[in-house]
């Protein structure tokens, strides 16, 4: 399932040594960029891990023309993605810790949950996550998914200074009852945190992630609730999205653009 543009390739990790690399970027950006908290042995490695990443498949990005001492520096972009068949035959989904998933997880249809996602900061700014989503989108038509979710976050896990943008996607974009998973009693920190009347949207976007900009303008919606993760120091929500919503000319444009067009626009 490889996805080529020029200097860059998108595939399924295939070794633990891919794995691991996946494991270095997610260190490299959650740990040292933005302040998770992490075990002593994952400082020893530099590997950012759960026992989630076993039963799930790693989507990476790799950048051929990347000059690097350690061949675990090599990828610049990663997806973690675990199917619906393959979480309830094993560990269950992730998000579950944070959320209720019930509804989704009665939901008829296979279901991808989507997490650990991050780009090396030299390649933020469109190409990079343009590719990733391509690969992705092929992949969702390979495996026939019907439903997309799983955590987003906000940097730092303080909740008065996102009030605008989590009351935003409180009053603007809260998923139907069918598909609203809400974060678990015990956690539960309500995302209505001013009045719908006056909110700017301009505003409340610049303070939202183009990860979490990008779901919405792909026609996601969030669950009920923000989750605050103190261990990865971030605010999350749960996007949710199902794949027949997403427009056209996106669907389009990430799943079927042949070659040479890749090559022009992120060659």
């Amino acid at each position: 399932m490889d996805v080529s543009a020029g200097r860059f390739t998108v595939r399924l990790a295939q070794t633990a040594e891919e794995v691991h690399s996946a494991q270095r970027l997610r260190y490299s950006v959650f740990v040292e960029e933005m302040g998770a908290k992490a075990p002593p042995e994952q400082h020893a490695s530099r590997r950012e891990e759960d026992r989630f990443d076993t039963v799930c498949d790693h989507l990476i990005l790799i950048d051929h023309e990347r000059a690097v001492d350690d061949p675990l520096d090599e990828v610049v972009g990663v997806y973690r993605l675990l199917r619906g068949s393959v979480a309830k035959a094993s560990l269950g989904f992730y998000t579950a810790g944070e959320f209720d998933l019930s509804r989704i997880e009665e939901y008829d249809g296979e279901t991808l949950e989507l997490g650990r996602s991050c780009v090396a900061q030299a390649y933020r700014g469109g190409s990079a996550m343009q590719l990733l989503w391509m690969a992705l989108a092929k992949y969702i038509d390979q495996h026939g998914l019907s439903l997309l979710f799983g955590c987003a976050s906000f940097h730092g896990d303080a909740l008065e200074p996102l009030a605008l943008p989590l009351s935003y996607l409180h009053h603007h974009h809260l998923a139907p009852e069918a598909l609203r998973a809400r974060v678990l009693p015990e956690h539960y920190n309500s995302m209505n945190l001013l009045p719908k009347e006056g909110l700017s949207r301009s505003d409340a976007m610049r303070q939202t992630p183009s990860l979490i900009k990008g779901y919405l303008r792909l026609g996601g919606f969030v669950g009920d609730g923000a989750y605050r993760d103190t261990e990865f120091n971030t605010v999350d929500v749960c996007l949710i999205m199902e794949t027949s919503r997403i427009a056209d000319r996106y669907r389009k444009f990430y799943a079927g653009q042949p070659s040479e067009t890749l090559d022009r626009i992120l060659g």
